[in-house]
Formats: structure tokens, sequence, C-alpha cells
């Protein structure tokens, strides 16, 4: 069995993750599916995506739609309560250094775009698209690895341009100093957020149960500090209605 919320997880929200999963346990126990003790917060991330066991994960519309949808079994989406987007829906939050004196996207095509992986929907798909209404796409770009190291990037100058998503910049504004050096240029349209995912053997209903039920329960400066405001039901469809950019990088499976 194996089980993990990554996907926004970082020093501070540690300990409410787990009084999170340790909730959700109880309650996956009371409807009769094992669990795992402890997440697995540290391990790669298309293991435990397509591992049979996966009890419980967090992913991304973008693999979820090229790669997951037909081997797991979609649980729900949580709800960050972020502005201008529908319940369980998220945008990205185009960033440029505070001191940069260029206000149009358009004069940052030349410049070097940080990414955090070329299968993120928050950090390369929804900047595609955006940059794709204005006729271009960023020739230099750095493939940094995770939104927190492209935030980084582009505050230290070793990018110039960066596409988070809009819980991760929450974050970053909440627990980051350098995010003072950051300002945000556009936003990106929403699309469908990071959904729970369990294996085809699992029943999603009562899994998405467990975890309403254990959100209720959490105290609230564990839900303050996660910024989930519910469980809500986005159609598997509306996943896969999201475009995809049309470049080999972006098809490509990474495992």
């Amino acid at each position: 069995m194996i089980a993990s919320l990554m996907m926004y997880e970082r020093m501070q929200l540690a300990s409410s993750h787990q009084r999170f999963w340790s909730l959700i346990r109880h309650e996956l126990d009371r409807h009769g599916i094992a669990s795992p003790d402890a997440l697995s917060q540290t391990a790669d991330e298309f293991s435990v995506w397509l591992s049979p066991e996966l009890v419980l994960s967090q992913t991304c519309g973008m693999p979820y739609r090229l790669w997951l949808h037909n081997k797991v079994k979609l649980v729900g989406t949580p709800d960050y309560g972020l502005a201008n987007c529908k319940p369980g829906y998220y945008r990205s939050a185009i960033v440029v250094r505070q001191d940069d004196p260029r206000q149009e996207l358009s004069a940052f095509k030349d410049s070097t775009f940080a990414f955090n992986q070329p299968f993120s929907q928050s950090g390369y798909a929804a900047p595609y698209r955006h940059t794709q209404e204005q006729n271009f796409w960023f020739e230099c770009k750095y493939r940094s690895g995770g939104h927190l190291a492209s935030a980084l990037a582009v505050a230290e100058s070793r990018a110039d341009i960066a596409s988070l998503d809009a819980v991760t910049w929450r974050l970053i504004q909440q627990h980051e100093a350098f995010s003072e050096k950051l300002r945000v240029l556009e936003w990106t349209a929403p699309t469908p957020g990071l959904p729970l995912i369990t294996s085809l053997k699992n029943n999603e209903q009562l899994i998405f149960n467990a975890v309403t039920t254990a959100l209720a329960k959490l105290p609230q400066d564990d839900r303050d500090l996660l910024g989930i405001k519910a469980l809500v039901n986005i159609p598997a469809d509306d996943y896969l209605a999201v475009a995809t950019p049309d470049l080999n990088e972006c098809h490509e499976p990474p495992y």
C-alpha cells in the first residue's frame, strides 16, 4: 500500500499533512479500506500514481489526462478557494521580478522562462496556451524541476519569468521572503485543479467520503495552512478537454 500528498508538500505543512492523513486513515479504516501508516512524501511521483497498491495521492491535471486517466480512478478535487476560479479550479500566476520595468508579456518573449516540468499543467501547458494567444512561445527555457525552484530562479535573476500554480504562489508568498522580489504580470485561464486519485481496485466514492469527513475534523489551524476548503467532484471529461501543447517534450512519459 502507498499514499502520498506531495504536490504541495513543504516543511511548513508537513505536520498538517500528517495530521490530515491520520484522520483520513481513520475514516478509511471505518470503511474497511486498508492504508499505510504514513505518507510517502518523497517517493517518485509516477511510481506512486501508477502503483496498483495506490490508496490515495494527488496528481496534476496534465499527467492525468495524458497517461493516468485510464489507469486510476478519480476521487475528487480539493477546492483551495482561489480568487476568480470555480470551486476546485486553479490558474497560474505568471511572475517576473518586482524591479523589471517591462509591463507586457510579449516584451519577455526573448527572455529566459523557468518551468518545473514539461508535463505540468500550471507550469508549462497553461503558459504555453497563454503565450500562443499572443503568437509566441519562449525559445530560451530553463527546466528547474519545481515551482519553488522556478520562482527562486526568477528572484535571483537566473531566469526572467515563470508560471506558478496559484496555490504554490500563495504558499510562496506566505513562507518565502524572496517572494517580495516578485510580482504577478498576468494570470492564465482557470482549469480543473490537482485531483486526488486511487487505484482501479478501490472504491472512489468511499474514499471521497473518507477525505471529506477527515477534512471536516481537521483542526482549523491545519485547514488554514493547507488552504483546502472542501473536496468537490469535477468530471473526468473536464480534465480530458483541457488542451495539451503539441510539443514532443509534453507527450513523452517520464517513466
